[in-house]
């Protein structure tokens, strides 16, 4: 059972991750089928699934979201038609898009502060490699030092232990209000 979870949970979205890259980084002579793709994937299909599995709202937030994130990578692949592009921000894109998935997943909608903090701190973990990963192709950043690699994995596991205890306090909040709504003590 933990194997399943595994692969579905965290294996198989970091793969789609890696593929979403990867079809980002296609030679110059592929550039019609990139774009196509990248925009199925990312404007078209995540926040089409959102809305699928949670609601309508969740799902126009994902969009307008997922879709300025595509409007600056697209921006940014306009200099790159000029010899000046950089897949870094791919990389950023994809890892958010990662991480958020990760968490839901491992969580599932859990208050447990236990399960929260292995959300926050697997989805920290796997965002990070995807952005070390584009960073080895990126000219700007010119591949990724040991500080670099450690500024990159610090933001996101340090967000991955704060997280957790912030949604608590939420959750724990919003009890307290739903409880004296009707009238318990």
């Amino acid at each position: 059972m933990i194997g399943v979870k595994f692969l579905y949970d965290i294996l198989v979205p970091t793969f789609v991750a890696f593929l979403i890259v990867a079809v980002g980084m296609l030679p110059p002579h592929l550039e019609g089928i990139k774009y196509s793709l990248l925009e199925a994937i990312v404007v078209v299909g995540v926040p089409m699934l959102v809305g699928m599995i949670w609601n309508k709202w969740a799902g126009g937030s994902a969009g307008f979201i997922m879709g300025s994130l595509y409007g600056l990578y697209f921006s940014d692949q306009l200099y790159a038609s000029q010899g000046r592009g950089d897949v870094s921000l791919l990389g950023n894109l994809v890892s958010a898009m990662l991480i958020g998935y990760i968490a839901g997943a491992l969580n599932k909608r859990s208050n447990s502060y236990r399960r929260m903090l292995y959300a926050g701190l697997t989805s920290g973990i796997m965002g990070s490699i995807i952005v070390l990963y584009t960073s080895q192709f990126s000219w700007v950043l010119k591949g990724t030092t040991i500080g670099g690699a450690a500024l990159t994995l610090f933001p996101r596991i340090l967000t991955g232990l704060l997280v957790p205890l912030i949604a608590k306090a939420f959750l724990k909040a919003q009890n307290t209000k739903t409880t004296k709504s009707f009238g318990a003590k």
